[in-house]
């Protein structure tokens, strides 16, 4: 009954002021008339409180997500369905889906009857520019009497996640600094391998084709010993980002922190899409797919796993790239790509020496300066600090790309094509 009081409308409170008036008026004037007036007019939202406050409807609810992994800047569909699980119908039905600020407002569905077993479906679209995880419910369900009298909320306590992803942009194909000479169906095979050495010979089993028998090495050590068929060795690349707060600069989406996140994006699925084993590698230590995964995910998993752990990926207050160069340093990583923002002498040194341990480098070097305005502004403001940088990375043998705001992620990444020469630092003349 509390919860019947406090779900009084305008209308409600309005009827029954009046009808507490009419009677006290009625009781000053004398007047039998104006009482039964200000009976009636109070007895009608206390009626539809009792009947709204007993109401036992029995309502199940269901929520969809299409897709349930959406990508920043598109939208995403949620279907809620409403069912009826008992024998009488329902009256008037408002729905309401608790949603974020951020995916736009909340939805309301008026639902004006519901047959027994019956069971109504709406939709509604939601869309975000900026990525992120954001919770959708619980579905508030509000009871109303026919005259609008009194309503009553009520929420079921089923809720789910909308995953936004940040943009991935399909990359050229290009030779990566370490493959063999060759694409198609050699791809997979690659200098930057990690497994074991393939084994020739083994041992002859039962059920082998005869005619994988190497007679010689059978005379030589007195046992059937057969040619075991080559394995294709799993290429292996790691995508490391630069979350570092002091490492970026901008704001919103327009930062190059975002950049860099769509950048990491984009490289980790190429990568995956070409059959490397790729896991992202951030400075904070974290590694996806974790250290114990191996090659137990497929493609399209790690893929989601990596994208899932970018939508969350937020600046972190570290001053060095410590904590991601310790998994690098027992070496065997295959092909590593990096997108860094703005580093000092010492950290371009510590990474250079990474250089000697994996099969391949790739660094896309922020020049963060253009983020902040700063060479709008002032032209020479920090290009000899980031043109040494781009320097100091090449001599230790790393592909640098230097990106400039307003790059484009496929563009640039033609620059790491191992047959083609290292594209020179572009630097725009300052106005």
């Amino acid at each position: 009954m509390r919860a019947g009081f406090r779900g009084l409308t305008t209308r409600g409170r309005s009827f029954l002021a009046a009808g507490v008036t009419a009677v006290a008026c009625s009781y000053l004037l004398d007047q039998d008339a104006l009482l039964r007036v200000g009976v009636l007019l109070a007895a009608l939202p206390l009626v539809a409180v009792v009947v709204v406050a007993n109401t036992r409807y029995r309502v199940a609810s269901g929520r969809r997500l299409s897709p349930r992994r959406a990508v920043a800047g598109q939208e995403a569909r949620v279907h809620l369905r409403v069912d009826n699980v008992s024998r009488v119908p329902t009256g008037v039905l408002l729905l309401e889906d608790k949603v974020p600020y951020v995916l736009g407002p909340r939805p309301r569905f008026v639902l004006d009857r519901v047959e027994p077993r019956g069971h109504r479906e709406v939709s509604y679209r939601v869309r975000s520019d900026l990525r992120g995880r954001y919770p959708l419910g619980p579905l508030q369900l509000r009871l109303a009497d026919p005259f609008g009298m009194c309503e009553v909320t009520r929420a079921f306590t089923a809720s789910d996640v909308l995953t936004v992803v940040p943009q991935v942009q399909a990359l050229p194909s290009v030779r990566l600094s370490g493959e063999w000479i060759g694409q198609g169906e050699s791809h997979s095979r690659t200098l930057a391998l990690a497994g074991d050495d393939d084994v020739i010979l083994r041992e002859y089993r039962p059920g082998d084709d005869l005619r994988r028998v190497h007679w010689r090495s059978t005379a030589r050590y007195g046992e059937l010993m057969v040619r075991r068929e080559e394995q294709p060795q799993q290429a292996r690349a790691t995508v490391v980002l630069d979350t570092r707060e002091i490492a970026h600069r901008g704001s919103g989406p327009a930062s190059s922190f975002e950049w860099a996140v769509g950048c990491a994006a984009s490289v980790a699925v190429h990568l995956l899409e070409r059959g490397y084993q790729t896991r992202l590698l951030t400075d904070t230590g974290l590694s996806v797919p974790g250290p114990g995964a191996g090659g137990s995910h497929s493609g399209a998993d790690t893929s989601g796993l990596v994208l899932d752990a970018l939508a969350v990926a937020d600046l972190s207050d570290g001053g060095t790239l410590s904590r991601a160069e310790d998994p690098l340093r027992a070496g065997g990583e295959g092909l590593l790509v990096a997108v860094l923002g703005e580093l000092d002498d010492a950290q371009a040194t510590r990474l250079g020496r990474l250089r000697s341990r994996a099969g391949g480098a790739i660094a896309f070097l922020l020049d963060t300066g253009t983020w902040a305005g700063l060479r709008m502004l002032a032209p020479d403001t920090g290009g000899d600090d980031f043109r040494a940088r781009v320097q100091q990375l090449r001599e230790a043998g790393w592909t640098v790309i230097p990106v400039r705001a307003g790059d484009s992620v496929p563009d640039l990444w033609r620059a790491a094509d191992g047959s083609r020469t290292t594209a020179p630092y572009r630097e725009e003349a300052g106005a």
